[in-house]
């Protein structure tokens, strides 16, 4: 699946809790083998496959063997068949068949055949496609909307794409039309009316219009959320205002943006949550950790592992009080 070096507000393996109807089930592991259990800890599927991943709608990849996806009773609801899935997004799930991408519905049946090199997910009716070394959007009806002509290609947020053009990134209308000419070396989406950009090895914000809003001056930026967007400056990490003024002096090894309030930070080697003011809402105490969502936060102890959190590593959700509703121990 794509995994643009673009700064995008999304990404397919989303790794938080996820709504299921009434309820929250979230993908835990035991013993290599994974399920789902529900926000009070609770297993709700018993841990049966090779990997699961979180809920989107009702909804969610499991692989036994192959990738398919389940309900939330754990049955399939489209059966093991890909060699990749990604979740679904706007009704709509990029999977793998073959070495081909292609996209299928909630019922299963393919939106169009598998022809795509690489695929990345919907987002405002649109999904950024790579065919012939090429990337270019399709509609939800399999259909090539904008030619694949870029070197790259983000999904469009705010009713603009970030893409490469040689060595260089611009920003695309949905009809795939230039409106910010390529002339960034790095480029993230529009989040608030903002995105980052790099000129060289510096980073600032531009509008819409491609002005710059914030001058470059940071080592590395983020996304804009609530008036907030984490910048680096030296080696240390704070979060700027949209004057490009730092709220939250830089003081952290690394951060991300914020998520319903609090917004994970990296200090002395751990993992753990601001508010808003900057202060330690969670102190800092693990190995990893993903964003909140849906009042839960994806959380792992022990050995260095990735962002997946992959094979029988030690994970934990915590809520937002920073105590386990699942213990990594477990």
């Amino acid at each position: 699946m794509k995994a643009s070096k673009l700064i995008i507000p999304f990404t397919f393996a989303i790794l938080c809790a996820a709504s299921v109807g009434a309820a929250t089930l979230f993908p835990v592991v035991m013993g290599g083998r994974w399920g789902y259990a529900d926000k009070s800890g609770k297993i709700i599927v018993n841990p049966q496959f090779d990997r699961a991943e979180v809920f989107s709608g009702n909804l969610a990849a499991a692989k036994l063997d192959k990738w398919g996806y389940v309900d939330n009773t754990g049955h399939f609801a489209i059966n093991p068949q890909f060699d990749d899935a990604a979740a679904f997004s706007e009704g709509l799930a990029a999977v793998a068949v073959g070495g081909k991408y292609g996209y299928v519905g909630t019922d299963g049946k393919y939106v169009g055949n598998p022809q795509f090199d690489d695929a990345g997910p919907f987002a405002e009716n649109l999904a950024a496609v790579k065919l012939d070394h090429h990337w270019g959007f399709i509609d939800k009806t399999g259909k090539i909307v904008i030619n694949p002509q870029f070197d790259d290609a983000s999904g469009f947020s705010e009713g603009l794409a970030a893409v490469k053009s040689g060595k260089l990134f611009g920003y695309v209308d949905t009809n795939g039309k230039f409106v910010i000419n390529p002339q960034f070396d790095h480029a993230g989406a529009f989040s608030e009316n903002l995105a980052a950009i790099s000129l060289g090895d510096r980073w600032g914000f531009i509008d819409k219009t491609g002005k710059m809003v914030i001058n470059p001056q940071f080592d590395d930026a983020g996304n804009f959320v609530k008036g907030l967007a984490p910048a680096k400056l030296g080696k240390v990490w704070g979060y700027v205002d949209t004057e490009g003024k730092f709220a939250i002096n830089p003081q952290f090894d690394d951060a991300g943006s914020y998520a319903e309030g609090l917004a994970r930070v990296k200090s002395g080697g751990r993992w753990g949550y601001v508010g808003t003011d900057g202060k330690f809402a969670i102190n800092p105490q693990f190995d990893e950790a993903m964003d909140f969502n849906n009042g839960l936060a994806r959380v792992g102890l022990g050995s260095s592992f990735t962002g997946v959190f992959t094979g029988g590593r030690k994970i934990g959700y915590v809520n937002m009080d920073g105590k386990y509703v699942w213990n990594p121990n477990k």
